[in-house]
């Protein structure tokens, strides 16, 4: 364990952030799934409406460093993918 008020003070911030970061991640894998969900059902406007909120936690994740940047775009690009085939089809 810390013994350093500074050490002492970084161990708190970061378990505040690794529980900020926890309830992220799980929004996202929330949120995630709630489009593939809309897509299998064939809903095209709650699989366009999800995905639109996806997209903005996703960019918000991202720049919060919660998940890396391309990890991000890489989901954006797929969900959306699904969701446009599903609608074109």
């Amino acid at each position: 364990m810390a013994n350093h008020p500074s050490a002492l003070k970084r161990a708190r911030q970061n378990q505040t952030r690794r529980k900020r970061n926890i309830a992220y991640k799980t929004e996202i894998k929330s949120i995630v799934k709630d489009v593939r969900t809309a897509v299998t059902e064939k809903t095209s406007a709650e699989a366009a409406d999800t995905l639109k909120k996806a997209v903005s936690l996703l960019h918000k994740s991202a720049g919060k460093g919660v998940i890396h940047r391309k990890k991000a775009d890489r989901k954006i690009s797929r969900l959306s993918r699904q969701v446009h085939q599903m609608a074109s089809a």
